[in-house]
C-alpha cells in the first residue's frame, strides 16, 4: 500500500497530517499534528510508516486542492527545531546530467569530442564518469562518491506556493526540478526512509558557472518540497515536465526524467554516502536530501526574474509543484560582525 502523506493547516489553524489516495482525496490521520511526529511513532513502534497510520486511524476529509488556493498546505515535513533539519543534495546523478554541468565549466576543452584523454575532462565530466562506472555497486557494497552539497536546515525549507527568496548579492535564481529522499533519524541513530517528495533545489547558476570551487555558495538557497511525500519506494521511471511561468505566458517548459533507471547511482549508494557520515546519524533530526536532475532552465539560455513561477509537475504525484520567485534589494553594506 502507498499512501502520501500532507500537511496541512485546516480552517481554524489548527495543524495536521492527511493521508492522500491517488484519485486526489484524503482523509486526516488521527492523534498527530505532524508527519514528524507520525515518523518517530512508526520508528518507536518498530512499524511502518503506513501500518503505523492503520494504527492512529482515519478522519474526516480533507479537501488539498482547497487548502493548496488557500495557502494552507504546508511543506510535508518539518522538524520543531528548525536547526535540526538538514536540507542537502547530491548532483550529476542523471544520465545526462553532465551535459548541461560541462557546458558551464569547460573553457577551451570540448570533453565530448576530445580524445586525448581523462586530463582533458572537466572535473564535472570526470565525477559523472565516476558514476557511471560505479555508482550501481552490488547492494549493500560501497560505490562511486557523487557530488555533494548542503543548502541550509529547515529556515531554508519552504512549502508549496510559497516564495522562493533570491538575495539580493545573487547573480542568478534558477530551478532544479528533482525528487528529494525524507528521513527521521531514530533513537537508535539509524536513518529512516519516510518516503520521497517532488523538490525544486533552487540554485545560482551563474555564480557556479564563473568557478566550479563556487558551488558551495551557488547551493545556499532556500529549496521548496512538494505537496506529498510518496510512502514506499519511488516507480524507477519517472516522467515529468517543469516550466516557467511569466504573468499568464509559459516562456519555458522541458520534461525530465528521474528514477533509478535514468540515474547513474543507486539511492542506496547515494543514501551510504550521505549517511556515513556521524554527524548525519543524530538521533531525532530530520533529513531532506535532493537526488539531481538532468533539466534546468539554465542550460537553455532562460534569465529568471522576480514574479516568475515555476512549476514542477511528475507522476506518480498527484499534485504539481508552484512557487512564485521573489527578489530582496541588494545590501549596500558589507555584513557586520561586532566584537563581543
Amino acid at each position: 500500500m502507498t499512501l502520501r502523506l500532507i500537511q496541512f493547516v485546516d480552517a481554524h489553524g489548527a495543524r495536521g497530517v492527511a493521508a492522500g489516495e491517488d484519485d486526489g482525496s484524503a482523509r486526516v490521520i488521527l492523534g498527530v499534528t505532524s508527519t514528524y511526529e507520525l515518523a518517530r511513532a512508526a520508528i518507536a513502534a518498530k512499524r511502518s510508516i503506513v501500518d503505523q497510520v492503520r494504527e492512529q486511524g482515519l478522519g474526516e476529509a480533507v479537501d488539498i486542492r482547497l487548502a493548496l488556493s488557500e495557502g494552507r498546505v504546508l511543506a510535508p515535513i518539518d522538524h520543531p527545531d528548525a536547526a535540526h533539519l538538514h536540507l542537502t543534495g547530491t548532483g550529476l546523478t542523471h544520465l545526462g546530467s553532465a551535459e548541461g554541468r560541462d557546458k558551464m565549466h569547460a573553457k577551451a576543452k570540448d570533453a565530448a569530442k576530445d580524445a586525448g584523454g581523462e586530463e582533458n575532462l572537466t572535473d564535472s565530466m570526470r565525477m559523472f564518469l565516476m558514476g557511471v562506472k560505479n555508482g550501481k555497486p552490488a547492494s549493500g557494497t560501497a560505490g562511486a562518491q557523487p557530488e555533494w552539497f548542503y543548502k541550509g536546515n529547515g529556515h531554508a525549507l519552504v512549502g508549496p506556493g510559497a516564495e522562493l527568496v533570491s538575495p539580493g548579492f545573487a547573480e542568478d535564481g534558477g530551478e532544479e526540478p528533482e525528487m528529494a529522499g525524507i528521513y527521521v533519524i531514530g533513537d537508535d541513530g539509524q536513518p529512516y526512509r519516510t518516503g520521497f517528495a517532488l523538490a525544486n533545489e533552487f540554485s545560482d547558476h551563474v555564480t557556479e558557472k564563473q568557478n566550479y570551487l563556487w558551488l558551495a555558495h551557488s547551493k545556499l538557497r532556500p529549496a521548496s518540497l512538494g505537496v506529498e511525500i510518496l510512502t514506499g519506494d519511488l516507480p524507477r521511471h519517472v516522467e515529468g515536465t517543469s516550466k516557467i511561468v511569466r504573468g499568464n505566458e509559459v516562456i519555458w517548459e522541458k520534461p525530465f526524467i528521474s528514477g533509478e533507471d535514468n540515474m547513474s547511482h543507486t539511492f542506496e549508494n547515494l543514501e551510504h554516502h550521505h549517511f556515513k557520515y556521524e554527524l548525519f546519524r543524530v538521533p531525532g533530526d530530520v533529513h531532506v536530501h535532493c537526488f539531481g536532475t538532468a533539466t534546468a532552465s539554465f542550460a537553455d539560455g532562460v534569465k529568471t526574474q522576480a514574479g516568475d513561477v515555476f512549476e514542477i509537475d511528475a507522476r506518480p504525484f498527484v499534485h504539481a509543484l508552484r512557487n512564485p520567485l521573489k527578489t530582496t534589494e541588494p545590501v549596500a553594506q558589507t555584513a557586520k560582525v561586532l566584537r563581543l
